[in-house]
Parts: C-alpha cells; sequence; structure tokens
C-alpha cells in the first residue's frame, strides 16, 4: 500500500506531539507542539487521500522512471514558493526600519520578523533550491537512480517541517537568542537527522554511478553538505533545561561563542552560499549554453583552493573586539587570499559561453546565469576587501554590509537559482519551452534593477553611517548623535524597500510563468517576435 508507512510515521509523530504539548513545561514549547501537532495531522490527511488500500494484483510492481524526479518537482515548487514568502517579509522588514510604526508587538515587530526573513530566504529558498537541483544533477551525473528509495521524501518533507518548525519559533520567540537567533534545541536536531538522511542519499547516489568520472559540481554539493553538517552541530552544541521545555544553554559563553557564531556565519556563506550555488553554475550554464565547461583543471583548482581557504575567514568579522590579535589577522589574510579562487570560477563560468556569447542577447535565461557570476564576482572582490582591517573600521555595523550581502545574497544566489528553475521546469514537466520568455525577459530586469537600486542605496547609507559616527569636533566630542545618523536614513531606507519591491516583483513573475507552464500553457509570443527586429550574428 503506497504512503501507508509515511502515513503511520505522521500519525505516530502528531500523537507524541500532542502528548508534548500537554506535558510542556513552559508555554512557548507547549504552544511549538500544538504547530507541530496540526502540520502533522494535515500531512496524514493528506496520505490518507492518496493510499491505495485495494491489494495489489499478483507480480504487479510500481512502474520506475530511470531517475526519481518526482522529488525534484516538489523541491522546484517549494523554492518558487518559498522565494516569494522570504522576499515579502524582506520588503516588510525593510519597511518597518523606515516606518518604525509597522511593528506589531509581540509577534511581528522587526526582532522576530527579521531572523524569519534571513532564514527564509537562506534555508528554505536557497536550500530548497540546493535539495531539488542537488537531487536531480547527481542522478545526470552519476547516471544513476536516486539512492535510498523514499529517504529523498523524508529529506524533502523532513526539511519543510524544518522550515516551519523554525519559522513559526521565530514568531514566537523560541530561539537560542544568540547571533544567529538559531531555533532551539529540539528544532536542531530534527535539522540534523533530515540532513544525515540528505548526506546518505546524495552519498549514496554517486557511490551508485554508472558513470566512472565524479562531475566537478558533484564535489561542490558533496562540500557544502558535510561542511553544512559540521557547522551546523558544533555551533548548536547546547544542553536542554529539560526535554519538555524549550529553553537551553549553550556549550560556549564569551569571545569563545562569537568565534563559533562567526566560524559557523561566515562559512554557511561559504558553503550553503557559495558551494553548493556554485555546484549549479558548473551544471546548468553549460546544460543551457550547451558548451562544456571552460578549463576542468581550473575548476579542481578553484574546488581545492576555496574549501582549503574559506573555512579560516570568520575572525574577519571580529576586527577590533576581545578576539586575540593573531586571529584577526588570520581571517582578513585568508579573506583576501580567497578573491583569487573564487574569481577563478568566476572567470571559468564567464568563459564556458565561448562560441556562445550571442546566447546573451536571444536567451534570458543564459543572460541571469551570466550576471549571476558577475554579481558572484564582484561580491567575492567587495568581501575581501572589506575584511582589511582599515576598511572594516570604516564599513562594519553599517549598512554597507548589508548592502555587500544583499549584493551577493540576491544578484549570486538568486539569479543563478531563477536561471536554475526556468532550466528544470520544461524538463520535468515534459514541456517543449517555457510558458513566456518574455516574462523571463521582464523578471531579468524587475530583478537587475532592484538589487542594484538596493545595493546601491546600502553602499552610500553605509559610508555616511561610517562618516557620521567618527566624526569628531575640535574638542574631541562626538559631531553628531547615534539617533541623528539613524534619522539620516529614512531616505536611503524607502529606497531600499522600493529596490526590494521591484525584486518581489520579478519573482512573483517567474511563479507565474512557471505555474502556466506546469499547466501546460504556452503564450503565443510570435506576433511580438515578429516585430522585434533580428539581433545580428557575434563576430
Amino acid at each position: 500500500m503506497k504512503h501507508t508507512v509515511e502515513m503511520v510515521v505522521l500519525a505516530v509523530g502528531a500523537f507524541l506531539a500532542l502528548v508534548g504539548a500537554g506535558l510542556a513545561q513552559d508555554r512557548l514549547f507547549g504552544a511549538h507542539m500544538w504547530v507541530l501537532f496540526f502540520v502533522l495531522l494535515g500531512g496524514t490527511l493528506v496520505l490518507m487521500r492518496r493510499v491505495d488500500f485495494r491489494p495489489a494484483a499478483a507480480g504487479r510492481r510500481a512502474g520506475e522512471t530511470e531517475y526519481f524526479d518526482e522529488v525534484v518537482k516538489y523541491g522546484v515548487i517549494a523554492t518558487v514558493f518559498w522565494g516569494v514568502v522570504g522576499f515579502l517579509v524582506g520588503v516588510v522588514v525593510a519597511l518597518q526600519l523606515a516606518f518604525p510604526d509597522l511593528n506589531v508587538e509581540p509577534w511581528f515587530n522587526f526582532g522576530r520578523v527579521r531572523p524569519l526573513h534571513t532564514s527564509a530566504v537562506i534555508f528554505a529558498f536557497g536550500g530548497n533550491a540546493l535539495i531539488a537541483t542537488s537531487f536531480y544533477v547527481v542522478q545526470r551525473t552519476s547516471r544513476a537512480r536516486l539512492f535510498g528509495g523514499d529517504l529523498g521524501w523524508f529529506v524533502f518533507w523532513g526539511y519543510q517541517l524544518f522550515i516551519v518548525l523554525a519559522a513559526t519559533g521565530y514568531l514566537l520567540g523560541i530561539t537560542q537568542s544568540r547571533e544567529y537567533a538559531e531555533p532551539e534545541w529540539y528544532v536542531d536536531l530534527w535539522l540534523t537527522i533530515v540532513w544525515v538522511a540528505y548526506l546518505a542519499v546524495f552519498l549514496g547516489t554517486v557511490l551508485m554511478r554508472k558513470e566512472p568520472h565524479i562531475y566537478v559540481a558533484n564535489w561542490f554539493y558533496l562540500a557544502f553538505i558535510v561542511t553544512i553538517a559540521m557547522l551546523h552541530i558544533v555551533n548548536n552544541l547546547a544542553v536542554p533545561v529539560s526535554f519538555m521545555g524549550s529553553k537551553s544553554y549553550s556549550a560556549f559563553a564569551g569571545v569563545q561563542d562569537a568565534l563559533t557564531q562567526w566560524w559557523y556565519g561566515h562559512n554557511a556563506v561559504g558553503f550553503f552560499l557559495t558551494a553548493g550555488f556554485l555546484a549549479m553554475m558548473y551544471y546548468f550554464i553549460p546544460k543551457q549554453v550547451n558548451r562544456p565547461v571552460y578549463s576542468y583543471r581550473l575548476s579542481i583548482i578553484h574546488f581545492w583552493a576555496l574549501i582549503f581557504m574559506y573555512i579560516w575567514a570568520g575572525p574577519h568579522h571580529l576586527h577590533y573586539t576581545a578576539l586575540p590579535d593573531w586571529a584577526q589577522t588570520l581571517g582578513m589574510v585568508f579573506s583576501i587570499m580567497l578573491w583569487m579562487p573564487s574569481w577563478g570560477g568566476m572567470i571559468n563560468g564567464l568563459m564556458t559561453l565561448s562560441g556562445a556569447w550571442d546566447k546573451i542577447r536571444t536567451d534570458p535565461v543564459v543572460r541571469m546565469m551570466v550576471m549571476a557570476v558577475a554579481f558572484y564576482g564582484m561580491a567575492t572582490f567587495e568581501g575581501p576587501m572589506m575584511s582589511i582591517k582599515t576598511v572594516n573600521s570604516l564599513s562594519h555595523y553599517t549598512d554597507w554590509t548589508i548592502g555587500h550581502v544583499h549584493s551577493g545574497a540576491l544578484g549570486w544566489n538568486g539569479l543563478i537559482t531563477f536561471g536554475a528553475v526556468y532550466y528544470l521546469v520544461p524538463k520535468l514537466w515534459n514541456r517543449e519551452r517555457l510558458y513566456s520568455l518574455q516574462m523571463v525577459n521582464w523578471h531579468f530586469w524587475l530583478a537587475t534593477l532592484g538589487i542594484v537600486v538596493y545595493a546601491a542605496t546600502m553602499w552610500v547609507a553605509g559610508i555616511q553611517q561610517g562618516l557620521m559616527w567618527r566624526e569628531y569636533d575640535d574638542q574631541g566630542f562626538l559631531v553628531y548623535s547615534f539617533a541623528e545618523s539613524v534619522a539620516a536614513m529614512f531616505p536611503y531606507y524607502v529606497m531600499r524597500a522600493a529596490g526590494g519591491a521591484l525584486f518581489l516583483a520579478g519573482a512573483l513573475v517567474m511563479a507565474f510563468n512557471v505555474t502556466m507552464t506546469i499547466l501546460g500553457r504556452v503564450r503565443d509570443e510570435a506576433a511580438a517576435l515578429d516585430a522585434a527586429p533580428l539581433p545580428a550574428p557575434a563576430e
């Protein structure tokens, strides 16, 4: 009986959540258990509608396709959904900074909604994109069906459950109250189980491969999965006060806690937001332009240099703190060295278009991917520059850092993910093409303009903040109070919200385009194409 095992597991989980709600030793833990109960109950009811209770015919086996793509389809849909949600919350957060009256106590104030936005964009949108694309890529490059059977479904749905628990925990105030406001101990334990299953599925598929060569994208995916597991476990080491309460105490304190947090934080950037998405670049750009990777040798150098150097760069976030000076300098030096392998990857991605540069004018998906690589190159130059102590003394704690983060996250991670989604949807649903290429073009320009407005505004705002904070008069007193520097940010914060709204509008266009493609619709764009002048071939 298909789905019966999953239904029983969900039902048992719902029962345990109900027991946990009844035995909860604090109000917040009980509230979270009720959230878990209703999520699992809903999942059980959905599966009950899909279970075939009729006895199977003798010898009948469910037909299996060459690849396990159903879970990839769900992953693509989840990526688009969580992307729209995360970008929408980001616009709300930006408006809260510009207009403080939009803070709604207690659940929807900035302190709770901001980590919700960060986690929704990075872990819900980006995480689903990485899981979906890695499942797709590893099967094609290994010429093997996904390892573990229904274990892939466990990874997908288990990850969605983690997202719901983390998101509701942020709004309810159930976090570890550290730098990244991580979810509490029981949510971390659940994610650890899901992540180990993810590693088993991916690595099992690689080990079962029929292709003797391991394609470079799989190396980047594997480095991302293994390193994120290590970062998650070490950073979230905590001792719960009780097994029926939400409170726990971190294993680290003081400067050790700060160093652990930024070892985690910067390597989440390095391996979650860089290595995993470089795997997308190394697979989807060659596929979209129908060209081999420019230099396989360069990709190998890029891989080993990147993963060796990135792990040491975290201390550059702690300049001029209680962290020992040698550790600060170590982080700065490795950050500067990171510029070289990072640009090696950028060059490899761009030069893959050799002989196909005309596709930038004719294919909006290629244009989106190339712009993503360009933003990757810019962000990986700006980051090492900002790690230099003299630059950092001006930029740190200002909105310059916010502009840097979003130029990388929206420009690199966002655009390469959008390109991968546009590539995957027609393939997965056996459609001749996307519903509308013109909408892809609209999405490209809305997203690009939104990123430029956002990042440029925050760069200017950050430099102004830094200069105002360090302005002294002849007697050695500060010229501006902190409140005055905040008031000066108002026009920049309004512009940031406008840039975010443009990016959100592009994501909504994508969601509509993807939905119509899945439904099998095709927009007639022949008239518009006939009216447009044909581009001249590249020479």
